[in-house]
């Protein structure tokens, strides 16, 4: 019954001053509001990378040239070669079992143009596997195939974007001849919208062609060694469980095929799915901690503005607390209302942090739904627990303060 007597009478005192309570509240709400929202965009960007890396297929292995790949994850060594050659090997089920499917693949700066629009972009070349490998599905068309790849024909695969970008409206891109850095190629398909980002930039804004046409029509392509060169090498496991065995499998075939000793490093790195969503979301984890800092900082303007007002109070309401203490009232009788006003003022500014916070979600979602920012209930059980402890600690001086006046000299108090 105590409790919420204080309750009452905190109510009582801050509807007494709403315009003071309300700007001491701001920084309260500010800050819990910035905790709500950068934890829902955080949680939400981790969503998006994870769901882009599944969405460019199930069970993927990438093995690329050390010195290439996802930022934190990277040596800072030379890049080493990876060629059309270890693909083959790769590919061979007697030295590597457990996979579907391989795609070895040379990503290239290209331009494309069409009577006189110029479009430049990031072209993929690779093997007819390559599409079935990421989950690209033909809306339009065909995908290149094995007579495209060993004939060595100037055809090619283009994104959505990539099509609307290059071709007028009322132009059909199929069996359209476009140049390609100044040659000419034959387009045969288009593909399916994606709908969002993927490695590298748009899913949608792409082009594949044969790496066999790429290699000795476009590029040159060849190493130091004479062999062809590629920038990855994809491969697709049977199921998640064949995964371990494959890694362990392409590493020895690889140090064997690159004549790498016994001590040395390896000159290649193999990376699954996982790997690259746990190296963006290093990434995304830091930003989070970084911006929930710099919304920590709301929280502490507003502590402060919290002990701030309560102080303001203590004074004024000096008389009131003597003549409390003169009937009885103890210390603890007396620092508990002020530590219930401070944490009441503190939940009051939490909760419509949380409205704000609930809203600014929302908008984010509605404006980029991609990232499903939406707000859990770990993420307002945090909220309050923040406006709780905010109030606690700012309240606590004040209300020490209040609890320790002498009652004749606070009833003398003008």
């Amino acid at each position: 019954m105590k409790f919420i007597e204080n309750i009452r009478i905190a109510l009582n005192g801050l509807s007494a001053n709403k315009l003071r309570a309300a700007l001491t509240m701001l920084g309260i709400m500010i800050g819990v509001a910035a905790v709500i929202t950068l934890l829902a965009l955080g949680d939400g960007v981790t969503r998006f990378v994870a769901d882009q890396f599944s969405g460019l297929g199930t069970n993927l292995v990438f093995i690329l040239p050390s010195g290439e790949g996802p930022g934190p994850m990277m040596d800072s060594g030379p890049t080493a070669e990876m060629t059309l050659r270890d693909a083959e090997l790769l590919a061979d089920p007697s030295l590597v079992p457990g996979v579907d499917a391989v795609a070895p693949v040379l990503f290239q700066q290209v331009d494309l143009q069409y009577g006189g629009n110029l479009h430049s972009l990031l072209a993929r070349a690779s093997t007819p596997t390559y599409a079935g490998i990421n989950n690209l599905e033909i809306a339009r068309g065909r995908d290149i195939d094995d007579h495209d790849y060993a004939a060595r024909s100037r055809v090619i695969v283009l994104g959505s974007e990539t099509a609307r970008a290059i071709f007028p409206e009322d132009v059909d891109p199929l069996d359209q001849d476009i140049r390609v850095n100044g040659i000419t190629f034959r387009v045969i398909g288009v593909l399916a919208e994606k709908g969002a980002a993927g490695i590298g930039g748009s899913q949608d804004d792409t082009a594949i062609i044969p790496l066999t046409t790429a290699q000795e029509r476009l590029f040159d392509s060849r190493g130091a060694s004479g062999d062809y060169l590629v920038n990855a090498v994809l491969m697709q496991a049977s199921s998640d469980k064949a995964i371990d065995g494959i890694i362990i499998d392409a590493s020895n075939v690889l140090r064997q095929s690159h004549n790498i000793a016994f001590r040395d490093d390896d000159d290649f790195q193999i990376l699954t799915q996982g790997d690259f969503v746990q190296a963006f979301g290093v990434v995304t984890n830091v930003l989070t901690l970084f911006l929930g800092a710099i919304a920590g900082i709301s929280l502490l303007v507003g502590g402060i503005g919290i002990m701030n007002i309560m102080l303001v109070s203590v004074t004024e309401r000096t008389r009131e607390i003597g003549l409390r203490k003169a009937v009885g009232a103890r210390k603890a009788d007396i620092m508990g209302q002020f530590l219930t006003e401070a944490v009441v003022l503190a939940m009051l500014g939490g909760v419509l942090g949380i409205v704000v916070g609930v809203l600014g979600a929302t908008l984010i979602n509605l404006y980029v739904p991609e990232l499903d920012t939406s707000v859990t209930v770990n993420s307002v059980a945090l909220a309050v627990g923040f406006s709780v402890a905010v109030g606690l600690f700012f309240g606590i001086y004040p209300a020490s303060r209040a609890a320790g006046l002498h009652p004749i000299e606070a009833l003398r108090f003008e």
